[in-house]
């Protein structure tokens, strides 16, 4: 048999300075379905996540509500996790970076790349705004990009063409919380020498970590060299004190992906797990999901970082695209901006879970949420063709065969056979991400069984011949098993109703490969119901708030 993968996977931390809103959930989606097809086939599969906390923003929106930071960062971890649960995200472990295990981490590693020579100072002249009398970090500016030219873009990289640059680079800026032009004034920072660890980091991305389309992204940003990177902030600023300084933090970029490893290390005191056999360890893969806007930091700052204090590096990198709603960019102002709070206000969590399947691919393709296909889809798909097998079937088995599965026929025994042989391409599929090559095989393998179903209409069959009604609705359910089986990790609430309904216990990759003969179930009842265009509009209608 083969050996039982260990994992850690991780998502990008999201930021505690706002809801939780569909373009997030792409991420948090596409990482859950990973996670839980790890899990049903077996393989041991931890999930960590956690808020980012500190910074600049989050300061500023406290002192707006005139709360401390600490109380705003933990009504936004509240509501985050509660978005999250609504979603089926099935996190290990849920954190916050403003913890002391991330503070004893950061620090671990400042200390350690001191030590190795990694760090220096260096007088800068950085933008100040004398109207908020503070420095402006890089997403309190905003400018038009350097490179590509893009207006409204932040300080330290461009949401357009992924460019880095320092933030007096930018043209015609301005501070994004008054709107004033700020001042130069100089300031000594702290940098991290990015660029001793050129030789590792190309060694790194040479080999299997990323895909080609990021490789080759990558040795753009070689070829121009590598830029030595900005680690600390001036006061004020929300965050954790540089150790022996006595108004320097460290920049939130550094301490948000150590996040990754204090939330571990909490999990792993509460469940008295191994920390080093996770982080410092050879057995366990590590596996990030992170959108295409933060590529530079989770492929050469963070590699770096793991690499000058010892902890492992990520055996995998994988990125996504970014959501557009109706084929344009997500906006309030475009009327297309949807929080997770008022989406599930309206429909069905799965639902989502699905459509986002469906589009999904292992590539940075954006993904467009088109409103009228997402209501076809899973009309069709969903309730059409996985969740009305069991409405059809169930009221027959339940109502005139004693609520009981029989035997299969030849007939039955060769469709679900069928089935059963697209197991290995699916699972490979869910394995490089493309959900969306998954769910366009699974949804032929449904209308085969409805097909059969129709054929064979066991409704009439029941009034004439028992025992044979009985072999089809088994046949019909056994391919409800097979389907829900297939799609657990993105339908989960809607497997645990099947479940339920034919009577099983929890379902995983191996046991899809016995059928269920002989056996009573229970009683159906409703796994989903279908979905108007109307309602799915209901969401954009929701007053948002920022």
């Amino acid at each position: 048999m083969e050996q039982r993968r260990r994992i850690l996977v991780t998502s990008a931390l999201p930021y505690a300075n706002g809801s939780i809103h569909l373009g997030h959930l792409v991420e948090y989606i596409q990482t859950d379905i990973w996670v839980r097809f790890q899990r049903l086939i077996g393989n041991e599969c931890y999930y960590m996540c956690a808020d980012d906390t500190h910074g600049t923003p989050i300061m500023i929106s406290a002192r707006k509500q005139n709360i401390p930071p600490e109380e705003l960062i933990s009504k936004m971890y509240t509501e985050h996790l509660r978005d999250f649960s609504a979603f089926r995200i099935s996190f290990d472990n849920y954190y916050s970076t403003n913890s002391e295990e991330n503070r004893e981490f950061c620090e671990y590693i400042y200390s350690e790349a001191k030590q190795k020579g990694a760090i220096y100072e260096k007088e800068i002249e950085q933008y100040y705004c004398e109207h908020d009398g503070m420095f402006l970090p890089d997403r309190m500016i905003k400018g038009i990009c350097p490179r590509c030219k893009a207006e409204d873009q932040y300080g330290d990289n461009c949401e357009t063409c992924s460019a880095t640059y320092d933030p007096t680079e930018l043209i015609s800026p301005f501070c994004a919380i008054c709107g004033a032009k700020p001042i130069i004034k100089k300031s000594t920072h702290y940098y991290f020498k990015l660029s001793n660890f050129t030789n590792e980091l190309r060694e790194w991305v040479s080999q299997d970590h990323l895909r080609p389309e990021i490789k080759n992204k990558l040795q753009e940003w070689f070829t121009q060299g590598i830029k030595d990177w900005d680690i600390s902030r001036d006061a004020p600023y929300f965050g954790f004190k540089i150790p022996g300084t006595e108004n320097k933090y460290f920049y939130v970029w550094l301490d948000a992906p150590v996040g990754y490893i204090a939330t571990t290390k909490n999990w792993c005191k509460s469940k008295g797990i191994n920390f080093d056999e996770i982080w410092r360890g050879k057995d366990f893969e590590i596996h990030h999901f992170i959108g295409k806007d933060i590529l530079y930091f989770h492929t050469l700052f963070w590699p770096a970082m793991l690499m000058v204090s010892g902890f492992s590096t990520p055996t995998k990198v994988n990125i996504h695209g970014f959501l557009t709603v109706n084929g344009e960019k997500m906006s309030k102002s475009r009327g297309t901006f949807m929080n997770a709070s008022d989406y599930l206000k309206h429909v069905d969590p799965e639902f989502l879970r699905y459509y986002y399947a469906a589009k999904l691919g292992a590539g940075v393709d954006d993904l467009d949420l088109n409103l009228s296909d997402f209501v076809f889809r899973i009309n069709s798909d969903v309730l059409g063709k996985v969740v009305n097998i069991g409405s059809r079937l169930g009221k027959i088995v339940n109502k005139k065969l004693n609520n009981a599965l029989g035997e299969i026929d030849a007939q039955g025994a060769s469709i679900l056979d069928e089935m059963r042989k697209a197991l290995p391409k699916i699972a490979n599929y869910y394995e490089t991400l493309d959900y969306n090559k998954a769910m366009r095989e699974i949804m032929p393998l449904a209308d085969i069984v409805n097909k059969y179903i129709n054929d064979t209409a066991p409704w009439e069959l029941v009034k004439t011949d028992e025992k044979k009604a009985q072999s089809v609705c088994t046949t019909g359910l056994n391919g409800l098993y097979l389907l829900t089986g297939m799609l657990k990790p993105v339908l989960p609430r809607i497997a645990e109703g099947v479940e339920k309904f034919l009577n099983i216990p929890s379902m995983n990759w191996e046991s899809l490969k016995k059928p269920i003969t002989q056996h009573k179930i229970n009683e159906y009842e409703r796994l989903a119901e279908r979905i108007e265009l109307s309602t799915v509009e209901k969401i954009l209608g929701t007053k948002q708030e920022s």
